[in-house]
């Protein structure tokens, strides 16, 4: 191996992506991703449990901005507000990200294994924002109920902002579900058929 170079981490996910993407993720072994990035499978084992989780790395750090905007918005906040506050300090981690992001999600909707571990990583996102909403004294369901309607407004966000062709950021495609969420509330549930 050459000099130390820094990022061993971001470099590994870099080239696992690269090469799930070209190979398959099933194809494709630790070595593989660890030489391509210029690494020993040891500095891999160092940053990652396995080469499933080289997709997820980003998981605790987006759990975290989500809860503690939730967390930290104004006591006054409604929880609908609360929520948006999660889902706009969430978006920090996907600026610039666009591609990455499109390949990761080409690549975990390729591997029934890997559409089951972001599914579980929803679901536990879900009940933490739930949780969040609980300690500010919302109750149940209503804390739940907004734990899953986060989770969907941040999907269907997520997907229009990876399919798009324009330069938007991810915060403004969840700003647009979010205020579909509020429009539809306020038509009582009832929805404008579309022009």
């Amino acid at each position: 191996m050459g000099r130390w170079q820094p990022d061993a981490r971001g470099r590994l996910a870099v080239a696992a992506l690269e090469l799930y993407s070209e190979r398959g993720y099933e194809q494709t072994t630790v070595a593989e991703i660890a030489g391509r990035a210029g690494l020993t499978e040891r500095t891999f084992f160092r940053h990652y449990a396995d080469k499933r989780e080289v997709l997820f790395g980003g998981t605790d750090l987006l759990q975290d901005l989500f809860v503690n905007g939730v967390a930290e918005s104004p006591r006054s906040a409604t929880p609908l507000d609360a929520l948006t506050a999660g889902l706009t300090a969430a978006c920090a981690i996907f600026t610039g990200r666009r591609e990455f992001a499109r390949r990761r999600q080409a690549v975990i909707k390729a591997n029934p294994e890997l559409w089951e571990r972001e599914m579980t990583k929803l679901a536990t996102l879900s009940a933490a924002v739930a949780e969040a909403l609980r300690r500010r004294g919302v109750e149940e369901p209503a804390a739940s109920l907004t734990g899953e309607l986060g989770v969907a407004v941040f999907k269907v966000g997520f997907a229009r902002w990876i399919t798009a062709d324009d330069e938007r950021e991810m915060a403004e495609w969840l700003g647009e579900s979010l205020e579909g969420v509020r429009d539809l509330m306020a038509a009582g549930g009832r929805a404008e058929p579309s022009p």
